[in-house]
């Protein structure tokens, strides 16, 4: 039976977004719910009802309107709004009782911290889309951007969404071919770029990295620099030369499916997919993922470290959607120290605090206690996603915060650029756990035969469509490549890789990505689970296991690599394997234990368990991973060492 560490209360119905919703569904829909449960049941069964009521109770604004909420239902095909035409970026700047509200805060270690209201906002993008027209973008065109988590960003996108352009963005710490493995994928007009940065206390230079980027990409007819910290860019138009002339602000009418920006995969094992987003489908998952979920409104603000890299970055900005404002952070954000991040929430009276799970571990094992130390009384959600937090993790929050903060970790993706599993105001915490799958997401597990398991490891699959599922990959005219990515295995239903267990009330644990499973003796085990256990362990900081299989069917071998510890010795190696013994299963104990400096991760924090095992079996590095991708670019040294040695060693 799992922990259960806070329940909704009854006055969550009158003070929360989801309680506003249900209200409405009552007085306009004459549709009651009387918990999450039976509202998830709906939004899942009657799609053409619930995603008609998000565009109703949200105030969709469209230039045309659509003939029905759902056209064609199965997927990949499925239509969505047929015939409706609107902007994403109309819904994004406010409306005009807004124009005095703060929009965005952001905080910097390259210069001083910036507001900006929705009227100034409203005003610089209106500014940014009349520079973009003069330089020939139009409907349809690509502005890629390599920028950092700062205003200008924000106003270059919400500006080329206006114009109905396709917006992609690279953060500048990706070195030169990871950028030109993305953006030359789109064949760009305009690329917007600083040339520069500063990390904590380090001064990164970016100028030969970007006269190689635009080099590279020759479809590109004006680089545009952003002016961050004391580096100048020869021979590109200046940011206050693009925002010189006052325009009136308009938007361009798209279709629903108009591609608004595209997302990159990780780009660990080849070319990056290019995942192509469309205007409606972003728009309406966000509005109601960020209020319903997230329990955002008019007046609330939102901080979540991120890059403009991920697709976290696109979540923070749809803040604006439903008029919340938005703190940009760049820069170090451990900078002085692990408390920066709590210091900037105070500074700013975040009410919705997203954090990575490993951020949160680190604060626990630091000792510190956020809401002694500071004043977050105006926190009312505390995010967590990118990697499963651990038990522990969800009693540290509930010990600091009591109720007056929920804990909600989600499991998501670039794919869907939303929470696929996800809390609210309505669902339960449990330790170690994720609350259920989001409103309007069939989320399920399958095992290899396609049949749905509960209680047990299998594939997270969706088995009904979502208006955010992409449009398809850019350049994949046929489809086939799209095809192959979510709907080979299990056609007509989403495969997305992870593996997920869900207990019959609907919580759940994810397990870790499908394709790094562990299976010994017919045993099945999600890494998350062995991570758990040792990295719950006193020394160790990280770990990361892989399953080298045996073409016979025997065992194979399982290797576990450890980070923190000063040294292994014989001693750790044995607690490692008790505990591992103890807590799972004699099948998941490692038959080899080392150490190494760090383990891997790519920038979103997560751990690479199939390229070091692509590494094992003899593949050369440069064909797993861009060192770009890499959080350290070092990291991935100790395995191609390693597995030299055991090469060596087999021949021997």
């Amino acid at each position: 039976m799992s922990e259960i560490l806070s329940t909704p209360g009854p006055a969550v119905r009158d003070e929360s977004e989801i309680g506003r919703y249900l209200h409405w569904l009552e007085s306009q829909r004459q549709l009651s719910f009387p918990d999450y449960d039976s509202l998830w049941q709906w939004s899942v069964t009657d799609l053409d009802g619930f995603w008609s009521s998000i565009w109703e109770f949200f105030d969709v604004r469209p230039h045309t309107p659509p003939a029905a909420a759902l056209g064609r239902r199965a997927m990949p095909d499925t239509e969505w709004f047929p015939g409706a035409t609107l902007n994403y970026a109309e819904h994004a700047l406010g409306r005009d009782e807004d124009l005095g509200s703060v929009a965005v805060v952001a905080r910097s270690q390259t210069r001083a911290p910036i507001e900006l209201t929705f009227g100034e906002l409203r005003d610089q993008v209106a500014r940014a889309r009349a520079g973009l027209l003069r330089l020939g973008v139009r409907k349809g065109d690509r502005v890629v951007a390599y920028l950092p988590n700062i205003p200008e960003t924000l106003v270059a996108f919400l500006a080329t969404a206006s114009i109905g352009a396709v917006w992609a963005a690279c953060a500048p710490e990706f070195g030169q071919r990871s950028v030109v493995d993305r953006f030359a994928q789109l064949e760009p007009k305009v690329l917007l770029t600083v040339a520069g940065y500063r990390y904590g206390e380090r001064d990164v230079d970016r100028r030969a990295e970007v006269a190689e980027i635009a080099s590279r990409l020759p479809t590109v007819e004006r680089v545009v620099h952003v002016p961050y910290g004391p580096n100048a860019l020869s021979g590109a138009s200046s940011w206050t030369e693009l925002l010189a002339e006052p325009a009136e602000l308009s938007f361009e009418p798209v279709p629903f499916d108009h591609p608004l920006f595209v997302l990159f995969s990780s780009g660990t094992t080849g070319i990056p997919k290019a995942i192509v987003h469309r205007h409606g489908g972003i728009l309406l998952e966000h509005l109601k993922n960020n209020a319903l979920s997230w329990d955002l409104k008019p007046g609330d603000r939102m901080l979540w470290f991120s890059t403009t890299a991920w697709m976290l970055w696109n979540t923070l900005v749809s803040a604006l959607l439903v008029r919340a404002s938005i703190v940009m952070i760049d820069g170090n954000p451990v900078h002085p120290d692990l408390r920066e991040q709590w210091r900037i929430a105070e500074e700013t009276g975040t009410t919705l605090m997203g954090v990575s799970p490993g951020y949160l571990m680190a604060c626990r094992k630091a000792g510190i206690r956020p809401a002694e130390e500071f004043d977050l009384s105006r926190l009312r959600q505390l995010g967590a996603a990118g990697s499963p937090l651990a038990a522990d993790g969800f009693r540290w929050v509930a010990e600091q915060f009591g109720e007056q903060v929920l804990l909600n970790v989600g499991c998501g993706g670039t794919d869907v650029c939303t929470g696929i599993l996800q809390g609210s105001p309505l669902q339960t915490v449990r330790a170690g756990e994720i609350s259920g799958p989001c409103l309007g997401v069939a989320a399920y597990a399958y095992d290899s035969a396609g049949e749905r398991v509960v209680g047990e490891l299998g594939e997270l699959v969706i088995t009904e469509p979502m208006p955010s599922m992409p449009v398809g990959f850019w350049g994949d005219t046929d489809g086939s490549r799209y095809r192959a990515a979510y709907f080979e295995e299990y056609p007509g239903v989403w495969r997305h890789g992870d593996w997920v267990r869900f207990a019959p009330e609907g919580h759940c644990i994810v397990a870790g990505r499908s394709d790094a499973t562990l299976n010994r003796g017919g045993v099945r085990l999600g890494t998350a689970e062995f991570y758990a256990v040792v990295e719950d362990l006193p020394g160790i900081e990280d770990s990361l296991v892989v399953h080298i299989e045996d073409p016979e069917g025997g065992n194979g071998e399982l290797l576990l690599f450890v980070a923190g510890p000063a040294e292994l010795d014989d001693a750790l190696r044995a607690g490692i394997a008790r505990a591992l013994r103890s807590a799972l299963s004699p099948r998941h104990v490692p038959d080899v234990i080392e150490r190494v400096p760090a383990v891997p991760r790519n920038r979103t924090g997560k751990k690479l368990e199939v390229p070091v095992k692509r590494i094992l079996l003899g593949a050369a590095p440069e064909s797993v991973a861009s060192t770009d991708v890499l959080a350290d670019p070092g990291s991935l040294a100790p395995f191609v060492a390693y597995a030299a040695g055991r090469a060596a060693g087999s021949a021997s």
